[in-house]
């Protein structure tokens, strides 16, 4: 059997014979043979681990990528494949996301003056107003407020919510998700992005932002999924 010191597995990633050495500490790669002299034996299996280890990191992050190594080195498959289960979950539940996002563009980018905002809301509107407006119940427009889709500012003498231009284009754009059946957590999601962006201009560069950085995470969770396979094949021989 061919044997590879710390250097060698380290050289393949740029990174220190030290990191490597910390590595295994973590748990990150399989316990070492060592030398009558107390030198590391490492072998293929340990360059496979490595590497699998580096390629979890983008793909799950610094903390689900390590849970997800150690419990692979440490045999516990199940929990590996939990784990990398809620990160797919995770990044599914962002593409859901990214979709309302491009649908809520969409709809602003054809208002008239492209600010998304919408019109006739020079003066403060009622909760009552907003409801009239859409079609729908106080008690919904209320149900959003509770789950964080609207945030209107109360009027300092009456103390009743007093909803302006923007509040009613989040109401409008909570209303247009709600037919499309997205949950409201979604749905606050997707308006925060929208009062973060500003304008539509704005919002459509952030959009396209998150999606290459979404399909760079979805690209990078099969190069990891590849690389963790070719280890836990490497066990078997």
């Amino acid at each position: 059997m061919a044997y590879l010191r710390p250097a060698d597995l380290a050289r393949e990633h740029g990174i220190s014979p030290q990191a490597v050495r910390n590595y295994e500490r973590d748990g990150l790669l399989p316990p070492a043979e060592r030398t009558d002299s107390g030198h590391r034996r490492y072998t293929e299996r340990h360059a496979a681990a490595l590497r699998a280890y580096r390629a979890l990191v983008p793909a799950h992050g610094y903390a689900e990528g390590g849970a997800i190594m150690r419990a692979v080195v440490a045999g516990r498959l199940d929990d590996a494949l939990a784990a990398v289960d809620r990160s797919h979950a995770e990044l599914l539940r962002d593409r859901g996301t990214l979709d309302a996002v491009g649908e809520v563009v969409s709809r602003l980018a054809k208002r008239p003056d492209g600010s998304g905002r919408a019109p006739g809301t020079n003066r403060p509107f009622t909760v009552g107003d907003v409801a009239h407006r859409l079609g729908v119940s106080v008690a919904t427009v209320r149900k959003w407020e509770a789950a964080g889709v609207l945030n209107p500012r109360r009027d300092p003498g009456t103390g009743h919510r007093a909803y302006d231009a923007d509040d009613v284009r989040d109401a409008e754009l909570a209303h247009f998700l709600r037919r499309g059946r997205h949950p409201l957590e979604l749905i606050a999601t997707v308006v925060r992005q929208v009062r973060a962006a500003g304008d539509t201009p704005a919002l459509e560069a952030t959009l396209a932002d998150w999606r290459r950085r979404v399909t760079a995470r979805g690209l990078a969770m099969l190069t990891a999924a590849s690389l963790l396979s070719d280890y836990l094949s490497s066990e078997k021989n």
